[in-house]
C-alpha cells in the first residue's frame, strides 16, 4: 500500500491536525476505565511535538447528537489523561470549527468531540473544507474508524495541504499488507464465532486466498452440519448449509482445505457447572451442545499452525470463558504463540483470549481496529485508507 507516513513529512513549525481514536470506556462520573487507546495515541502526539509542530488532536467519543453538546460527550477527561502521560498542559477547545484554533509550535491542544459537529458523520464537504483550513498537515492515526467516511477521517484528508498516516495507522496497514498482499505461505486463517451469517463475506473472501481456513464455534457447527455430521442442539444456522458447502468447494478447487472437527467437547447445558464430555464428531447426541473442539482436532489444528508461514486469527474456537470448554482455544493460542509464522490477531474475543493466555508479546501484530479489521478481512475498501493512498499518488 502506497501512503505517506507522518515520519516522512517535515513538521517543523507546521499546524498538525491528528485524528486519533480516543473512544475509551468511562463510568457514570467520567472516570476512564481502560486507557489503552489513549496510550496507543501518545507516540504520534509526542513525535509531532518533538518536531516543533503546533499540534491539535481530536477524536469521537460515544454517540453524541450532532449539534447538541452534552456533558457526557466531552473529551475533558481524555485531555487530562493525555496531559498526565505527556507531562504538560493539554487545553480543551470547544466550538473549534467556527472559532478557529490558536496553538503555538511545541504546544498541543485537544479539540472537543468531533462528532458534535454538524455534518461529521455524513462527511459534509463544507465542514471538511473548514477543518482543512485549520492545518498544514493532517494525520490519521485512527485505524479503528477507517471503515467510515466521515469529515475527520475522509473529508479533511481530501482537502488538507498534506495528508498522511500516523504511526498506529501505518503499523496496522503494514501488518495487514504483510498478511495479505505478499504473505509467506502457507497462509492460515482462523475464523470463529457464533454465526456464519456475520462472517459469511469474510469466509468467502478468505476462501479465495488462504491455504487453510480453520473454523470454530457456531461457525464450525454449521460446517459440520453441512458435512452431514450430527450436532445435537448446538448453535448453528441450518439455512446457511449451502453457503458452507460452497466455501469448502472454493477451497477444494484451489487444493486448500477447511479442516472439520473429528472430535468435540459437549455438554447438556451451557453453564460453568456443566460437565464436559469428549466425543467423536460422529457420535454427538440429540441433547448435546458442542462447546469446544476435542483434543485430536486441536492437535491437528496445532500442527497446521506450526507449519504456517502467515496466521490471521479472528475468534476463539470454543467457549473459552468457561474453563472446561477452553482447551481448544488454549492449545491453538499456544501453537500461534510458538509458531515462527507472521501472526496477526484481531477482534474483541480474540483480544480477550490473547490476554487470558498471556501471549500478547508472542503475537506479531494485535489489531485493535474492530470493525475496520473485519471489513479489511472481507476485502472491502476502507475509505479513510483509500483517501490517504489517493493523496500519496497525486
Amino acid at each position: 500500500m502506497n501512503f505517506l507516513r507522518m515520519s516522512e513529512v517535515d513538521l517543523r513549525g507546521k499546524r498538525v491536525f491528528i485524528r486519533a481514536d480516543l473512544n475509551v470506556p468511562q463510568n457514570d462520573v467520567g472516570v476512564i476505565m481502560d486507557d489503552t487507546r489513549i496510550r496507543a495515541s501518545i507516540p504520534a502526539i509526542e513525535y509531532a511535538l518533538s518536531q516543533g509542530a503546533a499540534v491539535m488532536v481530536t477524536s469521537h467519543l460515544g454517540r453524541p447528537v450532532e449539534g447538541e453538546f452534552s456533558p457526557e460527550d466531552t473529551l475533558g477527561p481524555i485531555a487530562l489523561r493525555i496531559a498526565d502521560l505527556l507531562g504538560r498542559k493539554v487545553p480543551l477547545i470547544s466550538n473549534w470549527v467556527e472559532a478557529g484554533v490558536k496553538v503555538n509550535p511545541g504546544e498541543v491542544v485537544m479539540l472537543e468531540n468531533c462528532r458534535i459537529n454538524l455534518g461529521e458523520k455524513k462527511n459534509d464537504e463544507v465542514l471538511a473544507k473548514k477543518m482543512a483550513t485549520l492545518c498544514d498537515v493532517y494525520v490519521n492515526d485512527a485505524f479503528g474508524t477507517a471503515h467510515r467516511a466521515e469529515a475527520t477521517t475522509h473529508g479533511i484528508a481530501k482537502y488538507a495541504p498534506i495528508s498522511c498516516a500516523g504511526p498506529l495507522m501505518a503499523a496496522e496497514l503494514d501488518a495487514l499488507g504483510t498478511a495479505f498482499q505478499n504473505p509467506q505461505r502457507p497462509l492460515v486463517a482462523i475464523v470463529a464465532g457464533s454465526k456464519v451469517s456475520t462472517k459469511l463475506t469474510i469466509l468467502k473472501t478468505l476462501a479465495e486466498k488462504v491455504d487453510q481456513l480453520i473454523v470454530g464455534g457456531g461457525i464450525a457447527n454449521t460446517f459440520m452440519m453441512a458435512m452431514g455430521l450430527p450436532i445435537g442442539k448446538s448453535l448453528a444456522e441450518p439455512d446457511l448449509l449451502e453457503q458452507a458447502r460452497e466455501i469448502m468447494e472454493i477451497m477444494a478447487k484451489r487444493g486448500a482445505e477447511v479442516p472439520i472437527p473429528t472430535d468435540v467437547i459437549v455438554a447438556n447445558e451451557f453453564s460453568s457447572q456443566a460437565r464436559a464430555n469428549k466425543v467423536m464428531a460422529t457420535e454427538v447426541q440429540s441433547d448435546d451442545m458442542i462447546l469446544d473442539i476435542g483434543p485430536r482436532t486441536a492437535a491437528k489444528l496445532a500442527m497446521i499452525i506450526s507449519n504456517a508461514g502467515t496466521i490471521v486469527w479472528n475468534g476463539p474456537v470454543g467457549v473459552f470463558e468457561i474453563e472446561q470448554f477452553g482447551g481448544g482455544t488454549k492449545l491453538l493460542a499456544a501453537a500461534i504463540a510458538h509458531s515462527p509464522a507472521f501472526t496477526i490477531g484481531g477482534g474483541g474475543d480474540t483480544l480477550a483470549a490473547i490476554n487470558k493466555y498471556q501471549i500478547t508479546n508472542q503475537i506479531d501484530y494485535i489489531s485493535t481496529g474492530g470493525g475496520a479489521f473485519l471489513e479489511f478481512l472481507e476485502g472491502k475498501s476502507l475509505p479513510a485508507v483509500e483517501i490517504l493512498i489517493q493523496r500519496a499518488t497525486h
